[in-house]
């Protein structure tokens, strides 16, 4: 009730075109009301709105959000969150979630609302009858499937392959099952089996406790179906369907592996950049975008394809961001960018990470390596063969209620007044400070600006490419220790996260 008047207050500051809202939900409790509310609030304000005749996932409202040139988008989702919560995402003209200055202009407009008195609305009929409440759907999901079809790369090895690729998928009772059996379907695939349990929306999501693709748990159905029916690849998304998680079959063995977010982010990036490569469709200007927690193996693919590596906050607005920035100087060509946690963008057609893209990119490398002799379990060994053994981890301390938030605030302050100048065997080379703005080489002293928005963030730059940093979570009462390594081989990379992983446990006591 309070973030509408606010988020209308501002939209009305700056569209001076009347530009339109997109809304969207997911299945979560009240998701559907809350849009409806959401759209309400902004017709009483004259802001016209133009709401999903049903759940849809992120990546297509951020597709019509750019498509029908609104000014502003809401998705209404807790993403992977628990059944518990529910949340409001915004989205500017570009597509992107909102960053400054429009964050705090927003949120100032938000804090302006005293009394519920100042909150208008108005009945449906009534927003129907002024032309400002409308409903959109098929025309944009028949778009939204054009313009991913369009990213597919080898739609020819898929027709070779496509009776015997075998895909398990779920949408873990969320907005993604329609969009993706869609897209599967119209570029050939013939053997997709969605999980019958997690097929439908719910938002008790009776079958897992966390509708997270990063969790294990998770998987639980999927994998027994993928072994009853010898998958080749295991898909699930979160409830937006803008996270992928992914499990593969390893040929030697027949067992399935989980991938991380970086695993599959960068086993997607590797894909597309070869084939591009091959085509001579990588330009001399192009950029492969990753957040500061993500894998050097980005790094590495980087420098083997000539992108220029870019670095952002984490968080996925701050990619969207960059291609907005690319858009307008033309400086550079976004290429690829991703984040640990299960997200990525192939394309421009959304300014968010998109799960339905990903879906199919994966499902196409999937052939691609097939008819090779190979799966994506394979590859991504083969990946690591070529460029090193990059191995990441993330570990969460949870600290509820005002006494656990003061903890991790001293926790902070603690590292941030005493950096550390090595963590165990290892030297710090490099220590960054994003709240205070400052890189500090531990070689020769020198200090330099990080160049990215004020965040409450310590990363350590370590020696062997190795690297650890902390961040308290922006939606839950966590902090994040995020590390990744590299090793000659595979058991060597393992070793030593195991013993970064329990330098940082000692660090939080």
């Amino acid at each position: 009730t309070k973030a509408t008047p606010g988020l209308a207050n501002y939209i009305k500051m700056h569209n001076p075109e009347n530009k339109g809202v997109a809304i969207s939900y997911d299945s979560r409790h009240m998701s559907k009301e809350f849009s409806e509310f959401t759209a309400l609030c902004l017709n009483a304000n004259g802001i016209k709105t133009y709401v999903f005749e049903s759940l849809r996932p992120v990546p297509e409202l951020s597709f019509a959000v750019r498509k029908l040139k609104f000014i502003a988008g809401v998705m209404i989702t807790a993403s992977h969150n628990p059944p518990k919560y529910n949340g409001y995402k915004v989205y500017w003209e570009d597509g992107a979630q909102i960053v400054a200055p429009h964050d705090k202009g927003i949120i100032t407009e938000v804090n302006n609302i005293k009394e519920f008195s100042e909150i208008k609305t108005m009945s449906k009929d009534e927003a129907e009858k002024a032309d400002l409440y409308h409903v959109i759907g098929k025309e944009i999901d028949d778009e939204y499937i054009k313009t991913l079809k369009k990213l597919v790369l080898n739609l020819d090895t898929i027709k070779r392959v496509q009776k015997d690729v075998k895909i398990v998928y779920t949408p873990l009772h969320g907005a993604g099952n329609m969009p993706v059996q869609r897209i599967l379907k119209e570029i050939g695939f013939e053997n997709v089996y969605v999980v019958p349990e997690q097929e439908k929306p719910n938002g008790d999501f009776p079958t897992v406790s966390y509708p997270n693709p990063e969790d294990a748990n998770a998987f639980k159905l999927a994998l027994e179906l993928a072994e009853k029916v010898d998958a080749d690849v295991v898909l699930a998304n979160d409830p937006d369907a803008d996270r992928l998680g992914v499990y593969a079959k390893d040929s030697k063995t027949g067992e399935y592996h989980s991938f991380t977010g970086n695993m599959s982010g960068l086993l997607i990036a590797e894909y597309e950049l070869s084939q591009k490569k091959e085509r001579r469709e990588i330009p001399a200007n192009g950029a492969l975008i990753k957040t500061i927690v993500s894998s050097n193996l980005a790094d590495a693919i980087a420098k083997e394809y000539n992108l220029k590596l870019i670095e952002v906050l984490t968080g996925f607005k701050y990619i969207g961001e960059q291609m907005r920035l690319f858009e307008q100087s033309h400086e550079y060509t976004y290429m690829f960018g991703f984040e640990e946690s299960y997200g990525c963008l192939i394309g421009t057609h959304a300014r968010d990470k998109d799960g339905i893209a990903a879906v199919m990119a994966l499902c196409e490398a999937a052939a691609y390596y097939k008819e090779k002799g190979y799966t994506l379990w394979d590859q991504m060994i083969n990946i690591y063969k070529k460029y090193g053994f990059y191995k990441e981890l993330t570990i969460s301390i949870t600290r509820e209620g005002v006494t656990g938030a003061e903890e991790i605030k001293q926790m902070m302050e603690k590292m941030r007044e005493n950096p550390a100048t090595t963590l165990g065997k290892y030297k710090v080379v490099e220590f960054r400070d994003y709240k205070k703005d400052i890189i500090k080489n531990n070689a020769t002293g020198k200090i330099t600006k990080t160049g990215l928005p004020n965040s409450n963030v310590l990363y350590y730059g370590l020696e062997n490419d190795a690297w650890c940093c902390l961040r308290p979570s922006g939606t839950e009462p966590k902090i994040k220790f995020y590390m990744g390594v590299k090793g000659k081989t595979e058991e060597e990379a393992e070793q030593e996260l195991k013993e970064l992983t329990k330098l940082m446990e000692e660090q939080s006591k």
